[in-house]
């Protein structure tokens, strides 16, 4: 046996929800482009849990059901406000997201039709959870959920506790699709090692949340508008990134490791953060972003990822750093969950082997003689 580091190049599983080939991702088989161009994240959603895109009462029968599933148990609530008001944002959605199998009578049923319903509700729950963490931050109530509106709709009525634009719900949606799945990713992988040994979906979905915390998987985005910040203006761009090419400093937000010629998701997210920035007459962060691409790509000959203009886009809707990983975790569930479902079906468990680098032939000595 020889290691693999990072399992890079290693195929481990068999999977029909979603695919990179020759830079090309696709959900079910459409390319990501036509989903962020024309569908909805509900759309979107189904189409990762069920394999096709919702016909109109399909639609019409998951948008009843997420804005049924939107409320969270009391209990959560109250657990919620126990947090540190400092605590790592991420680490308190894993918490949360934890304890919400204890308000569910059904988390341990394994069924088909019982892990689907669980799979819609946690859709629903991940950003009431995720609004009311921050509200909560800054001293304010939590905002019950909505009826009958969309998931990125709601999650900024509860975030705001007012009415979104359409501009702002059009632009969050859009970054829901882009992020939604992404094929054997870390967490998803995280997702699926967990549920493998039959554990129910609520600590897939958990352990799916504690791979997505890490800064090398979720948190990009956020090191990049902390960038941003400490730039501070268009005309230290150049300077600022030179001198960190020149220390061989890393720069957040470039390179993939499964896309060699530019991460297919990244162009939306650049055109939105241009929307936004034009809607509130400043485009200086849309501008710096692509000064700091054009000088990258330039000299080093890399190309932006999702997480890079995901920044100016949730900066310009007014969304706070600490939030940036807990939403790319609201849109990432419904590929999580689309995973375990498929996990479950056709179920082995994961074992990989290691390969053994220690010492060999060791003789035990009694402790009084070493």
């Amino acid at each position: 046996m020889t290691a693999t580091k990072g399992l890079e190049g290693i195929v481990a599983t068999t999977s029909s929800i979603s695919s990179i080939v020759d830079g090309v991702l696709t959900y079910r088989g459409y390319d990501i482009d036509e989903l962020a161009e024309h569908a909805t994240f509900e759309e979107t959603a189904y189409l990762l849990w069920f394999g096709s895109l919702p016909t109109v009462p399909e639609l019409e029968a998951l948008k009843r059901d997420l804005s049924a599933f939107a409320q969270i148990p009391e209990q959560v609530i109250e657990q919620m406000k126990l947090y540190p008001k400092d605590a790592n944002t991420m680490a308190a959605l894993r918490s949360a997201v934890s304890s919400l199998a204890l308000y569910d009578e059904a988390a341990d049923d394994m069924s088909r039709e019982a892990n689907e319903i669980k799979a819609v509700k946690l859709q629903a729950q991940l950003p009431t959870i995720v609004a009311a963490l921050s509200r909560i931050r800054k001293g304010l109530e939590p905002v019950a959920p909505k009826e009958g509106v969309s998931i990125a709709e709601n999650f900024l009525y509860m975030l705001w506790g007012k009415e979104p634009d359409s501009v702002s719900v059009k632009a969050l949606d859009t970054a829901l699709v882009l992020h939604a799945d992404h094929e054997l990713n870390a967490s998803t992988f995280a997702g699926r090692v967990t549920v493998a040994t039959l554990s129910d979906i609520y600590s897939g979905v958990t352990s799916a949340i504690g791979a997505l915390k890490g800064p090398l998987h979720g948190g990009a985005n956020e090191a990049v508008m902390k960038m941003l910040e400490e730039i501070g203006s268009l005309e230290a761009v150049e300077p600022f990134i030179r001198k960190k090419l020149d220390n061989r400093e890393k720069i957040m937000g470039f390179g993939h490791r499964v896309y060699k010629n530019g991460d297919p998701r990244a162009k939306h997210l650049m055109k939105m953060s241009l929307e936004l920035g034009t809607m509130k007459n400043d485009t200086t962060l849309y501008d710096m972003s692509v000064n700091i691409e054009q000088l990258i790509t330039g000299q080093k000959g890399l190309r932006p990822n999702v997480d890079f203009y995901s920044a100016s886009v949730y900066t310009q809707l007014g969304i706070e750093r600490e939030l940036f990983t807990p939403i790319f975790a609201i849109s990432r569930t419904s590929g999580w969950t689309a995973h375990i479902l498929e996990q479950y079906t056709d179920n082995r468990i994961i074992r990989p082997r290691a390969e053994y680098t220690g010492m060999v032939e060791q003789k035990y000595v009694p402790v009084d003689e070493r």
